[in-house]
């Protein structure tokens, strides 16, 4: 039996839920995991990434590559994860509220219109709802409080 963390992506809209099996994970510990991935599909704008999932704050911060090797953006998720003892599975589930932080300092928060329908279709329930709009702003108030570097920390200080 393998006894090596799997992480599955859950995504709400399209609904899937993926094992991430080729994710590297780089270090773990009871605050967060580390990973490096490639993308599951080709992209052309970008190749590669690294990515912090923050267990306790409910957040994903991926820093997005070029072919190049150049930092195109760094992507924040808003997530809810949910442990799976029985086969050490950590299960990632995409709460849809995003923002992008691009090197020049612009931000987008998007997808807000996807967690709408999400609600209105029952895809998303009221707790998780409420649980995405207050990571969303403890996020915005992280990064417009000038602490973002704080969440970079852990990539940055692995060189990733």
């Amino acid at each position: 039996m393998n006894n090596e963390l799997q992480i599955y992506r859950k995504r709400l809209i399209p609904e899937e839920c993926i094992l991430l099996k080729d994710d590297i994970i780089v270090e773990q510990n009871d605050d967060y995991i580390l990973t490096k991935w490639k993308t599951l599909n080709p992209k052309t704008t970008f190749s590669h990434g690294c990515s912090c999932y923050y267990l306790k704050e409910g957040f994903k911060i991926s820093k997005f590559y070029r072919h190049d090797g150049s930092l195109l953006y760094w992507y924040c998720d808003i997530v809810e994860y949910t442990r799976r003892p029985e086969d050490n599975a950590l299960i990632v589930t995409d709460l849809l509220a995003d923002i992008i932080l691009y090197p020049d300092g612009r931000m987008h928060v998007v997808d807000l219109d996807e967690l709408a329908e999400a609600l209105e279709k029952g895809l998303i329930t009221q707790a998780q709802m409420t649980a995405c709009l207050r990571q969303l702003n403890n996020l915005i108030t992280i990064i417009y409080r000038d602490k973002f570097d704080r969440l970079q920390s852990p990539l940055e200080k692995s060189g990733l």
